[in-house]
C-alpha cells in the first residue's frame, strides 16, 4: 500500500480529495495537516510515500514545505492540487520534485489518473529490474509517438476495452485471472475472455496457466510491460 498525507487546508476540499483516495485501490490515508508546521510534524513522526499538497495556506504555503522536504532530503513524492495557477508557481513544485499538478476545481477522472500513474511508476521502480530505453521512454517519459488509430476486432467495443484496460492497469498484483477481472468490472467472463484474448493476441498480455487447489487449470494473466503502449492505438 502506498501511504498518503493530505496537506490542505480547507475542510471541503480535505474530504473530497479524502473520499476520492479511498475510491483508488492501493492507496491509504495516514494523515491530514492543514497547515505548513503541521505537515513538518507529522512527517518528523511518520513514514509517508505520497503527499497530496495544497499551496495557499495560511502561514507558509506548499512551495515552502515542498522545498523544506527537499531540503531535509526526504525521501517522499509530492502530487499538487491547488488552485495556484501562476506559471511560476506551477515551475517552482515541478524543479522541486512533483510529480504531478492539479489545478482546483478537477475532476474525479483526473484525480484517479494522477493516482494511478504514480502508483504504476512504482511498481516499475521496484520492480528491481533492468529497464529498456523502450519501456523508460514510454512508462516515465510519455515520449511514444501517438500511433495511428486501428480497428477493433468485431465484437469488441472501445468503451469496454477502456473499462477492462483501466481495471487492468489498477491492480495492486502484478498478475490477474479472468475471474478477477470479473468481479472488478462486473462484466461477465465470457465477454471478459474475449478481450483478453484479443490484448494477448496483441502480445500486451502474457498467459501461463496454473493449477488451483482441485486440481483445475486457472489462466493467469500479466502484463507484458515492455509493449503496453501498444494499446493506446485502439482506445
Amino acid at each position: 500500500m502506498i501511504d498518503v498525507l493530505i496537506v490542505e487546508d480547507d475542510p471541503m476540499v480535505r474530504e473530497l480529495n479524502k473520499r476520492y483516495l479511498s475510491q483508488i485501490d492501493g492507496f491509504q490515508l495516514k494523515g491530514i495537516a492543514a497547515s505548513f508546521q503541521e505537515a513538518v510534524s507529522f512527517l518528523r513522526e511518520q513514514r509517508i510515500d505520497l503527499i497530496l499538497l495544497d499551496i495557499y495556506m495560511p502561514g507558509r504555503n506548499g512551495v515552502e514545505l515542498l522545498t523544506e522536504i527537499r531540503r531535509q532530503n526526504q525521501s517522499v513524492d509530492v502530487i499538487v492540487i491547488s488552485a495556484a495557477s501562476e506559471m511560476d508557481v506551477v515551475q517552482k513544485t515541478l524543479r522541486f520534485g512533483a510529480v504531478d499538478y492539479l489545478i482546483k476545481p478537477f475532476e474525479f477522472e483526473r484525480f484517479q489518473t494522477a493516482l494511478t500513474d504514480y502508483k504504476r511508476k512504482q511498481q516499475i521502480y521496484s520492480s528491481n529490474r533492468n529497464i529498456s530505453q523502450k519501456e523508460l521512454d514510454f512508462e516515465l517519459f510519455q515520449k511514444k509517438r501517438a500511433p495511428e488509430k486501428v480497428h477493433l476486432p468485431k465484437g469488441l467495443t472501445k468503451s469496454t476495452l477502456k473499462l477492462i484496460w483501466s481495471s487492468i492497469r489498477s491492480f495492486d498484483s502484478l498478475t490477474f485471472t479472468t475471474e478477477d477481472l470479473a468481479n472488478h468490472t462486473e462484466i461477465s467472463q465470457v465477454s471478459i475472455r474475449k478481450y483478453l484474448k484479443f490484448l494477448e493476441e496483441i502480445e500486451v498480455l502474457n498467459v501461463e496457466m496454473a493449477y488451483g487447489t482441485i486440481g483445475r487449470p486457472v489462466f493467469q494473466y500479466k502484463l507484458n510491460t515492455n509493449d503496453m503502449n501498444v494499446i493506446n492505438q485502439y482506445l
